[in-house]
């Protein structure tokens, strides 16, 4: 891209969402378009709870190329593009619209960010392992597909609602069945067995609840990851630590799909370890 064009005719991209002053996601993409030389701009938008299809349309006619979508707008989200990503299908949710001249797009990248984070970052693959994911909601139906696709011998999703992780289970059963993927579903209390990783995609952290694991889930050395970062997630950490698994925040899942959003709108993919290196020390720094 041309490197002298002035600030005003940046390509502009943000995220939409609400709450939103709180989003991670300016300081990750301006570390990414430093890192690839891409000439952009990133910002928060807030949207109001009933505006959000306005609040993007807006945006998008004001010159945004692309945005991503937080809570609570991604079941939101697939009905305003025109091309939808299998992924995105399989979540039911999109945190990614793109604004291109041929119409817009929209895509899931939550999942593939917390494979990725797991595979690469934490070091543990996932083929072949036991996995129970707690928590059937938005988050839950974002990393389903991706964890599937993976190839881990079993997902259990678990859910205070036992209805609503059936649901996720049955629009995920094809996709399992052509992994060879076993795939359950049932109450927080009808896991069987240890897990070799468990993750909360629940609410319990973001609304300070208890933990909704039971410790003989935890296989012995377990992966234990909240998709929370920060004070929300540290009770599930500390409980992982205390009961011999391995805890991992969701930071490296948030700058990973951040990765892929990035490279769905730039065709280029940055680097990630640095920029979650940069993002843990500046969270720390206001810790």
């Amino acid at each position: 891209m041309t490197h002298d064009r002035p600030e005003a005719d940046l390509d502009r991209y943000a995220v939409l969402g609400n709450p939103v002053a709180h989003s991670q996601s300016p300081f990750i993409h301006a570390a990414f378009a430093r890192q690839m030389g891409e000439r952009m701009t990133y910002e928060r938008v807030l949207a109001p709870m009933d505006g959000f299809v306005e609040t993007v349309r807006a945006f998008a006619a004001a010159g945004g190329c692309g945005c991503n979508v937080t809570v609570p707008f991604k079941f939101e989200a697939p009905a305003l593009a025109a091309r939808v990503s299998a992924r995105a299908r399989l979540a039911g949710a999109a945190n990614v619209l793109g604004f291109d001249a041929d119409g817009w797009w929209a895509d899931n990248t939550d999942g593939i960010g917390l494979v990725r984070d797991i595979i690469d970052g934490a070091g543990v693959p996932l083929r072949g392992l036991r996995l129970l994911l707690v928590g059937a909601g938005g988050a839950g139906a974002g990393v389903l597909g991706p964890l599937i696709e993976a190839g881990p011998a079993e997902v259990m999703v678990a859910n205070r609602t036992p209805e609503r992780a059936q649901t996720l289970m049955l629009r995920h059963a094809a996709w399992a069945d052509q992994h060879g993927v076993r795939l359950q579903a049932g109450a927080l209390d009808a896991p069987a067995g240890r897990f070799d990783v468990v993750i909360n995609a629940s609410a319990s952290s973001l609304a300070g609840g208890a933990v909704p694991v039971a410790p003989g889930r935890l296989a012995d050395g377990a992966l234990a990851v909240d998709l929370m970062y920060g004070a929300p997630a540290r009770p599930f950490l500390d409980w992982a630590s205390a009961h011999g698994a391995r805890p991992r925040d969701g930071l490296g899942m948030l700058v990973e799909q951040a990765a892929e959003a990035f490279f769905g709108w730039r065709g280029c993919r940055p680097e990630t370890g640095p920029v979650l290196a940069a993002l843990r020390e500046r969270l720390e720094a206001k810790a």
